[in-house]
């Protein structure tokens, strides 16, 4: 993975901890999965599909 080995990976998470703290950490990856979704149900086109149906009511 980008060539990151364990210990990288580590330490990356590590410095994500101290930086926001333990509590935030599950909001940011409840944002981050939710900005991932969207991405892909916009590339899907279903974004679109449900604008059409609202403009029909």
């Amino acid at each position: 993975m980008f060539g990151l080995g364990t210990q990288e990976i580590l330490f990356i998470a590590l410095i994500v901890l101290l930086f926001f703290g333990g509590k935030r950490i599950p909001e940011l990856m409840k944002g981050l999965g939710k900005g991932v979704r969207s991405f892909k149900d916009g590339m899907n086109g279903k974004e679109d599909e449900e604008k059409k149906d609202d403009e029909h009511k």
